[in-house]
């Protein structure tokens, strides 16, 4: 359903749905029932100046009745955010679609203490484009190529792809080179399969029992030295840069995949096991990208490609350490 208030500061409007019936003579009381212990002089100053519309866009009053009105509309009001110390890269943009970096930290779209300070948001504020919607979502960890639709005539088309699932997708993360102690050694390239489910204690994914409703495919593109000092046996621990091909689209699922293996990524604080809560670490991303997205555009027919301009900074570090330490050529 259509909301009749237009975006505001890149943010939608709030849409609540009212009870069909209840111990509430009017809509005012219902807000009083839900959110009147935080902020009653705010609501009953937005029904008198007209804040809070029903279908249609009528703006709602103190009398108005619960029976009146199924859904209304109101605009949050937006608490204080402190600035991400991150910034979006534009790859690509015409009359139908925004392609951009999503850069670590930053979340897709508006939620929880994130909502000006989401990438949705940012780039409606940005570019002045109300009606930007994104075709799909990486984590807030994740970074890398993201697509926006700009255009609401043609936006259904782009969905349908997604839907259809015929667009491919690929990542990269940096992971250990070895598995880690108690799971079997690799061969790879290496297609994981297993049924993921969430997890009933926490917001997580875990794996189950069951028929597979997840497909990965993994590769190992390089490996290099962790920087590290030597383990007890005297070898230097390793890392490994891979490829990662989803075949499916479940939240969490190529970090669930990759710490199946053992081969949890770098700097992951829910998988293979869950840390304790602590502020961003902007030194310390995650270390998984969306490296790249293909599919036939459906207006021009003709295939399309983008893909991300970042590294990830482990691999970074490991190329800079590599060119250090290489003896000097001679002229």
């Amino acid at each position: 359903m259509q909301s009749p208030l237009p975006v505001r500061d890149g943010v939608n409007a709030t849409r609540l749905r009212l009870p069909d019936e209840g111990p509430w003579d009017t809509a005012m009381d219902y807000m009083m029932h839900r959110w009147g212990h935080i902020d009653p002089q705010g609501i009953e100053d937005r029904f008198d100046a007209g804040e809070i519309v029903g279908e249609g866009g009528v703006p709602l009053t103190r009398h108005t009745r619960l029976e009146d009105h199924t859904f209304i509309w109101y605009y949050r009001t937006l608490p204080p955010e402190t600035r991400l110390p991150v910034e979006i890269s534009i790859l690509h943009r015409d009359d139908h679609l925004l392609v951009v970096d999503k850069p670590h930290f930053l979340p897709t779209t508006p939620g929880g203490t994130y909502i000006q300070e989401s990438a949705l948001v940012r780039l409606r504020n940005q570019l002045d484009l109300p009606d930007l919607i994104p075709m799909h979502r990486l984590d807030r960890m994740t970074a890398g190529v993201l697509l926006f639709s700009t255009n609401p005539q043609t936006r259904g088309k782009y969905q349908v792809l997604f839907e259809k699932r015929q667009v491919q997708k690929d990542y990269e993360c940096v992971s250990a080179a070895e598995p880690a102690p108690g799971h079997a050694a690799v061969e790879f390239p290496v297609v994981v399969r297993n049924r993921m489910t969430k997890s009933r204690s926490y917001l997580l994914a875990e794996v189950v029992e069951g028929e597979p409703n997840t497909e990965t495919r993994v590769e190992r593109l390089e490996t290099f030295d962790a920087g590290t000092a030597p383990g007890a046996n005297g070898t230097r621990p390793r890392l490994a840069r891979y490829r990662l091909e989803p075949h499916t689209g479940k939240t969490h699922q190529l970090r669930v995949h990759m710490a199946s293996l053992g081969l949890g990524i770098v700097n992951d604080a829910f998988y293979p096991d869950l840390l304790d809560k602590a502020p961003d670490n902007f030194g310390k991303p995650l270390q998984l990208l969306a490296r790249g997205i293909r599919f036939v555009d459906p207006v021009s027919g003709r295939p399309v490609e983008y893909c991300s301009g970042m590294e990830l900074s482990e691999a970074v570090r490991a190329r800079s350490r590599a060119a250090a330490e290489a003896p000097a050529r001679t002229p």
